[in-house]
């Protein structure tokens, strides 16, 4: 099951050594991380493998500059903690783009 991204997210939060990991190996600035929650046709799955000690997701979406990105992150009450953030991977766009595809009306 796919999920959207729940309104009511108030601010943003980064680990300073995830911010520049992401920066550094994958060429994603904060900012531009952060606009995938602005991807009304992005959607969010649980992440189980990585979800040992607090709830983890990942958003498949595009950015403001139109880059198909990856985003892994928590909820803390009304705040979002990017874990990390890269381009997704050829067959990660074709399954975005599917969805995306199945529920156009």
């Amino acid at each position: 099951m796919y999920m959207t991204l729940k309104p009511g997210i108030v601010s943003f939060d980064w680990d300073e050594g995830n911010l520049d990991k992401s920066r550094r190996k994958h060429g994603v600035t904060p900012e531009e991380a952060e606009s995938v929650f602005s991807d009304e046709e992005g959607f969010v799955l649980p992440d189980e493998r990585h979800s040992d000690q607090e709830e983890r997701q990942v958003l498949f979406g595009k950015s403001d500059r139109q880059r198909h990105l990856f985003v892994v992150f928590t909820i803390r009450d009304s705040t979002v903690r990017i874990i990390s953030a890269r381009g997704m991977h050829r067959k990660e766009i074709v399954k975005y783009e599917t969805i995306k595809k199945d529920t156009d009306v």
